[in-house]
């Protein structure tokens, strides 16, 4: 049947989002007429370069309630984390070599951790309840006299699960341990902030929020504890010491444009997206056997994961791979064949985290193209 809306209808927004024209619009000068090295500091050129990241390093930190001075560009979230974790364990490896994190945190933080553990590093696997959340008395109970780090995500990637961020932090302070979230799919979705919420590192990444792909940064405290990282890029001692490398001064110039239109739109957008999110899950919930997963409130206003009984994923995405984009899980894990790690870390059975289909939607989803999916669900496997 004919829509007023491109098909395939992309639901698929945790993975990565399309770039809103505002963004490439504050992009596009810097590519062409403004193509300076923001490290030549000898000519205009390079001075508007340096200037253009300056504004955006002001923008990515209001968003987070952070200052300028904290924020450190890397080429995305992953990058960001390596040098967020591996950056405190060298560190900080006269205080000790204890790292508490947990089982379901993006396989960012998943593959570090394992690289540290067979470092000799310890690494604490924290387990979640049902509904994909931690156990805070579990948390502090593994803290030891060596521990360096906590790492825990802000939200999870693929149920939208949203952890006591803040109490989280508090715990970490109050233990004088550092506290790095993977704030990848909350930033820019959900207020956070650095402050309220105890932090001393957060990764995120441009490509989430509407930003070109390519771009991301960390946060890194400067007072109250003062936090240091040991580079994992050398070569020139770019973004005070912490990240050598020429700026990708385009991408720098589209992550602060999009972290600016997410600070201004995000309370509007986030309602909204609700509305659509919950609609979709109520028609697709009233299909026979349709069970939810994650925690029913307590998580991201665009992200929804559903199980379908007796199907498995794949032959679901086959089913309807011409008419919507989805996926099974996270991006990063979607050519194994392999049931969620995530929603097996919840205790569900291999017949369920088979069976499961990630909903994200954005910026661009419309209330014509969730009401034409609940149809097509219903059509498809309504009985």
């Amino acid at each position: 049947m004919e829509t007023p809306f491109q098909v395939p209808v992309y639901l698929d927004n945790n993975a990565t989002t399309p770039m809103d024209p505002r963004v490439l619009e504050a992009m596009m000068p810097y590519f062409t007429k403004q193509f300076g090295n923001a490290a030549s500091r000898s000519h205009a050129y390079g001075w508007a370069a340096e200037e253009a990241v300056e504004l955006a390093r002001e923008q990515v930190a209001r968003l987070i309630g952070a200052i300028p001075q904290e924020i450190v560009f890397t080429s995305g979230a992953t990058e960001g984390v390596n040098l967020a974790i591996k950056g405190v364990a060298e560190m900080y490896t006269s205080k000790g070599n204890h790292i508490i994190t947990c089982q379901t945190e993006h396989k960012a933080v998943i593959d570090t951790c394992k690289h540290l553990e067979k470092k000799g590093l310890e690494i604490t696997w924290l387990p979640v309840d049902a509904t994909g959340m931690i156990n805070l008395q579990e948390l502090e109970a593994a803290i030891r006299p060596t521990t360096i780090l906590i790492a825990i995500m802000y939200a999870n990637n693929e149920t939208g699960v949203i952890h006591p961020v803040r109490e989280i932090g508090a715990i970490a302070k109050k233990h004088g341990v550092l506290f790095f979230t993977d704030a990848t799919q909350a930033a820019g979705k959900i207020p956070v902030d650095v402050e309220t919420d105890h932090i001393d590192i957060l990764t995120l990444s441009a490509h989430k929020i509407y930003g070109p792909k390519g771009a991301g940064a960390v946060y890194v405290r400067r007072r109250d504890p003062r936090v240091r990282l040991t580079a994992q890029m050398d070569g020139g001692g770019h973004e005070r010491g912490m990240r050598s490398g020429t700026l990708n001064v385009p991408g720098i110039v589209g992550l602060g444009k999009a972290a600016d239109l997410c600070r201004l739109e995000m309370e509007a957008e986030a309602a909204r997206l609700t509305t659509l999110r919950n609609r979709l899950q109520e028609g697709i919930l009233s299909l026979p056997g349709v069970v939810l997963n994650g925690h029913p409130s307590n998580r991201l206003p665009h992200t929804l994961n559903i199980s379908f009984p007796d199907r498995d994923s794949n032959s679901l995405l086959l089913q309807f791979n011409k008419k919507l984009a989805l996926s099974a899980g996270s991006a990063c894990t979607s050519a194994t064949l392999e049931p969620s790690y995530v929603l097996k870390a919840m205790g569900f059975s291999d017949e369920r985290s088979y069976s499961a289909l990630r909903f994200g939607l954005g910026r661009f989803t419309t209330e014509a193209e969730i009401e034409w999916v609940r149809e097509l669900f219903r059509q498809e496997l309504g009985s």
